[in-house]
């Protein structure tokens, strides 16, 4: 595994001391593909109109990217297959694993699988569906302006999700596109280098981006 320690950038994450608003900074690393450089984005550059107009600063991998969707080869996989047929969904849209921070800050590892009609969280180490979130039930993305790997799925009725994939580009398109060809709107995605979400109920976060020497810090803070 050591060939592969080249490729991980350093990621600061602040998250909240279980008492203060305020907490220390910890580094974990987290793949930035190939630890390439920033770049901005160039508007006027049709590379980079895709899919999100060339808001995001965009890394030079993402933008020569084949997407495949099942990362997992879920057919494979019999109990996300019997997840997925007793919900009666069969279409797998996207499928990877993930980091998903919890109400308290800790981040697990899940299975992030999106359907044409459902998005499910899955715990790998004990074979759990831990939620599913019907598409219709999506509010909106947020995401920062820089170039990191945090996204956030905001759910009005329930409580919302912030996540850590390498793959946040096209797990935002897939949702994107999922809720466009399924309903009478488009999902909407805002960019943000400073944005809340619901962490469980009653908890309000707030997540904030700032570009450092060699990569993004970001702190996670109680509201």
């Amino acid at each position: 595994m050591d060939r592969f320690k080249p490729s991980l950038r350093r990621v600061q994450i602040q998250v909240p001391d279980s008492s203060e608003k305020g907490g220390d900074i910890s580094e974990i690393p987290i793949d930035g593909d190939k630890g390439l450089p920033l770049r901005p984005s160039n508007k006027n550059d049709p590379e980079d109109q895709e899919p999100f107009m060339g808001v995001k600063v965009r890394r030079e991998a993402s933008l020569q990217k084949d997407y495949s969707g099942d990362y997992l080869n879920v057919q494979s996989d019999p109990f996300l297959m019997k997840i997925l047929e007793k919900q009666g969904d069969r279409q797998v849209l996207f499928a990877d694993k993930v980091l998903k921070f919890t109400a308290s800050g800790k981040m697990k590892r899940r299975i992030l699988l999106i359907t044409d009609f459902a998005i499910y969280i899955v715990d790998p180490q004990i074979n759990a569906l831990k939620r599913r979130i019907a598409l219709a039930a999506v509010d909106k993305l947020c995401l920062s302006e820089l170039c990191d790997n945090f996204f956030a799925i905001i759910v009005p009725s329930e409580y919302d999700l912030l996540m850590a994939s390498t793959r946040k580009t096209e797990i935002a398109k897939v949702l994107v596109d999922a809720t466009k060809s399924t309903s009478e709107y488009e999902l909407e995605v805002i960019f943000s280098n400073k944005f809340e979400y619901n962490a469980g109920a009653d908890l309000v976060k707030e997540v904030e981006f700032e570009e450092v020497e060699g990569g993004v810090k970001t702190r996670i803070l109680r509201k």
